[in-house]
């Protein structure tokens, strides 16, 4: 492993890191240093490829684990599976979320109820697993990936604004019970961001509304975003590397936006 990398030698685990943005965060730890635990949905011969490929590039340990973010059990075990791996765990990243658009007397329950599971259970049993190791170690970072929606609504998105305000409380919680222990808690809400799940909605949706891609991003996408334009990947990673380093220490309990003025509106 290279000296002198800021990470040299940490532990980070990230929920949804197969795609998206948990990749690109996944990708900022490992090029500073950090091992990291993947985990996450999609082709398991893709992801192997993902897996060595971010090893080789950064000379450091990466591994995956598959736990179903519906299910306690399994990411408890992603997480006591972290810590036999690597013997640590120093960044816990609740970033794994999915999303659903309906108004709310016709949002499928089953919807709702796999939303709430996955955007924000899924970090409180993140959080309540990772933390006995991050009290024993007196170290520790937790990061929840939350959004513009933890910090006001949109129509049509009930569970996954409901999720991630909650989110946001969650943080806040967390924070003040561990200030004392080493560790801190901090939320990081992105407006857009380009990802190949928003990046596939653009064609369609000039075709479907007879506008140019360049207004769906402008007048649709990026309607509520005051740049215009979207958060890119470096920009949340800058956030999460300083958040996890020890400059970043005084910094807790905070739900940081990064959305282009979004939430100053």
């Amino acid at each position: 492993m290279p000296a002198g990398l800021p990470l040299n030698n940490k532990v980070a685990l990230i929920t949804g890191s197969t795609s998206g943005i948990g990749l690109a965060l996944a990708e900022a730890l490992a090029k500073a240093g950090a091992n990291i635990m993947l985990n996450g949905l999609g082709d398991q011969g893709e992801i192997e490829t993902i897996r060595t490929q971010m090893a080789d590039t950064h000379n450091v340990d990466v591994r995956y684990h598959n736990a179903d973010m519906t299910c306690p059990d399994a990411i408890a075990d992603l997480v006591a599976h972290t810590q036999s791996a690597f013997g640590r765990l120093d960044i816990a990243i609740a970033n794994a979320g999915i999303q659903h658009v309906a108004p709310v007397d016709e949002f499928p329950i089953e919807k709702w109820d796999a939303i709430l599971a996955i955007n924000l259970s899924s970090a409180f049993h993140l959080t309540r697993a990772a933390l006995p190791i991050m009290k024993a170690q007196k170290s520790g970072r937790i990061i929840n990936m939350a959004s513009a929606h933890a910090l006001v609504a949109s129509p049509y998105k009930s569970a996954y604004v409901a999720a991630k305000h909650g989110l946001a409380g969650l943080t806040k919680t967390v924070a003040l019970e561990i200030a004392q222990d080493g560790i801190t808690c901090n939320a990081i809400c992105p407006g857009y961001v380009k990802t190949p799940l928003v990046e596939a909605q653009i064609a369609p949706t000039a075709k479907a509304r007879g506008i140019s891609e360049e207004a769906v991003v402008r007048d649709v996408l990026l309607a509520a975003q005051p740049t215009k334009a979207f958060v890119e990947y470096d920009h949340l990673a800058g956030m999460l590397l300083y958040l996890v380093s020890d400059a970043g220490a005084s910094v807790n309990g905070a739900v940081l936006s990064i959305d282009g003025g979004w939430t100053a509106q």
